[in-house]
């Protein structure tokens, strides 16, 4: 059996009452109905990360002087300028 650490959280009244009947439903105890979420929310969150591609990372002088990171148009109109 694994390790298992009691601990106390505070839970919204209407996701508590939905986990508990969900349970009922499902015929599990709240702590399994707790734990199985917890495993589906971080196993996925896991996947997602570690299948985004790589952020590339470029190197120079940074923004020339000018250039207005804040101003879409304006950067529109540089970059068509420039092709």
């Amino acid at each position: 059996m694994p390790l298992c650490m009691r601990t106390s959280i505070d839970i919204d009244d209407a996701l508590l009452a939905a986990a508990k009947s969900y349970a009922v439903r499902s015929q599990k105890t709240l702590e399994a109905v707790v734990e199985q979420a917890l495993r589906e929310l971080l196993s996925d969150s896991s996947r997602q990360l570690s299948d985004a591609p790589p952020i590339p990372v470029f190197c120079g002088l940074g923004v020339q002087p000018g250039v207005d990171l804040a101003d879409n148009a304006a950067l529109e109109d540089l970059m068509s300028a420039r092709s």
